[in-house]
């Protein structure tokens, strides 16, 4: 590698180190102004070289122009007159700023129209007759800076072939390209100078709201999550950077009370099984054999409690943090809808009816079995006499329907009943009640399945949850599943009464 490519890549590498380091400190507004200034530069000495290039072009083609049409000129008079009364014409038909000459075949000038040239010829050019051939020549003796274009024109005369040569000072024409292009450039840093100005002034200017934005959103923490950012009336990107920055404030005022509910209910929820504890600890200590026994049962039941109220809160955190694991299996809801029915006659009094068809779905097996324990619990803690469960195919959904017979949820509660830690019965106990998250962890789970969980009206005015899941496959032919089944009116057996 040369030396010279050695300085060439040293230099561009060093360059590139200062772009680098110049980059970040200069800022949105110093990267605004260069880059406007570096655009400006390039138009103008693009466009600029162009004007002057086109500039001096069409100057050197009018006087091309203008040489060749005097020439054709004294070509007719030649032709009409001869070629001795032709020559004796030229100086009295002279024009300023052109010289013509007559040559004849030997290279002697018969003719001209200035006396300057009357002894050499303007060009060494001798085209042949009707011909013509163009040259630039510095004639220096001439007093016009030497710059001349001369048109040669060859005519047959007598069997002679005489040259006309027209010269046209080409001096004006580019006296005036270079006082275009010394304009040009005296002009251009003016204007890179008003546009960086002007660059600078304006995104000063649109920078401003940033600031404002910036400074408030920078002075808002916890205690004051209701303040919200000005929004400039410009309708611009800033005024939607600033609806953007208060939608992101309301999600983080909504997040926060919930986060601070969800803390306070989940403190609330653990008192009192930590409550029971510590007494019942405190009482088996100086307690007799049997008493013992009891509370120990009682501390039991209690521990239970708690580990069901843990899992269901780390159950709903994974979900919140978009980390709840969902298989992806086949699986026969009206399966595990049989099995719950079975286990609501065995351990209920209630009059349960069931009505089923086949469906499979895609999912976690056992997220969906808690999804529908925790919907027949809650139709079991609200029923009257009766819950009814039935599971169709509509569609690509398997629709569930689990009903029971107590008092229906009003509309004004039909989604707040899927909130966290919420119990629409005021006046039932907790212990009676659960933890009143049941519904939410149903809902979260069904959510992961790309199902839906609502509730709706009944056409007996029962009260309904409605549990739509995507079907696995497409439905097959209407007769070719199992017939529906029903249980009714079960035989009673003991249990709380609701």
């Amino acid at each position: 590698m040369s030396a010279r490519r050695q300085r060439a890549r040293l230099g561009t590498r060093r360059g590139d180190r200062l772009v680098g380091r110049l980059g970040p400190e200069m800022g949105v507004r110093g990267r605004s102004v260069l880059v406007a200034v570096v655009v400006v530069l390039v138009a103008l000495v693009a466009g600029g070289g162009g004007l002057v290039f086109l500039l001096q072009r069409n100057l050197e083609s009018n006087a091309l122009s203008t040489a060749a049409s005097r020439s054709a000129e004294v070509r007719d008079l030649i032709r009409s007159t001869g070629v001795s009364k032709a020559a004796d014409s030229l100086p009295s038909e002279a024009r300023s700023g052109q010289l013509v000459q007559i040559v004849d075949p030997v290279g002697v000038v018969v003719g001209a129209s200035n006396r300057l040239v009357r002894d050499t010829p303007m060009s060494p050019d001798r085209p042949e007759a009707g011909q013509t051939a163009t040259a630039q020549v510095d004639i220096d003796y001439l007093g016009a800076s030497g710059d001349w274009i001369v048109v040669s024109r060859g005519v047959e005369v007598s069997e002679q072939t005489y040259v006309i040569q027209v010269a046209v000072s080409v001096r004006v024409q580019r006296q005036t390209v270079q006082t275009v292009a010394i304009f040009l450039l005296a002009l251009t840093p003016v204007l890179l100078v008003g546009v960086g100005v002007a660059v600078w002034w304006l995104v000063g200017r649109a920078l401003q709201s940033v600031e404002r934005i910036r400074r408030q959103v920078a002075n808002i923490d916890a205690p004051q999550l209701a303040r919200r950012v000005p929004v400039p009336p410009t309708r611009d990107e800033v005024a939607a950077l600033a609806v953007t920055m208060n939608v992101m404030l309301d999600r983080l005022e909504a997040a926060h009370r919930a986060q601070r509910s969800f803390v306070s209910d989940a403190s609330h929820e653990l008192r009192s099984p930590l409550a029971t504890l510590t007494t019942a600890a405190e009482l088996a200590l100086a307690a007799d054999e049997p008493t013992r026994d009891r509370l120990l049962s009682t501390i039991g039941t209690e521990l239970m409690r708690m580990r069901t109220l843990v899992e269901n809160l780390m159950t709903l955190a994974r979900a919140d943090a978009r980390d709840l694991p969902v298989a992806a299996l086949d699986v026969d809801l009206d399966d595990l809808v049989d099995a719950e029915a079975r286990r609501l006659v065995l351990t209920s009094p209630l009059r349960t009816q069931v009505e089923l068809e086949p469906a499979r779905v895609l999912g976690d097996e056992q997220r969906l079995t808690q999804v529908l324990r925790n919907l027949v619990d809650n139709a079991g803690q609200h029923a009257r006499s009766a819950v009814r469960l039935t599971l169709r195919q509509t569609g690509a959904n398997a629709v569930l329907w689990v009903d029971n017979d107590g008092q229906p949820i009003p509309v004004g509660d039909r989604e707040r009943v899927f909130d966290r830690f919420v119990r629409l019965d005021s006046s039932r106990s907790r212990d009676g009640g659960g933890s009143g998250l049941g519904l939410a962890i149903a809902r979260t789970a069904v959510l992961a399945h790309g199902g839906s969980l609502a509730v709706v009206d009944a056409p007996d005015a029962w009260c309904r949850f409605e549990l739509r899941l995507p079907l696995a496959e497409p439905p097959g032919p209407p007769d070719g599943g199992v017939a529906p089944q029903l249980l009714v009116d079960p035989e009673p057996v003991a249990g709380p009464e609701h």
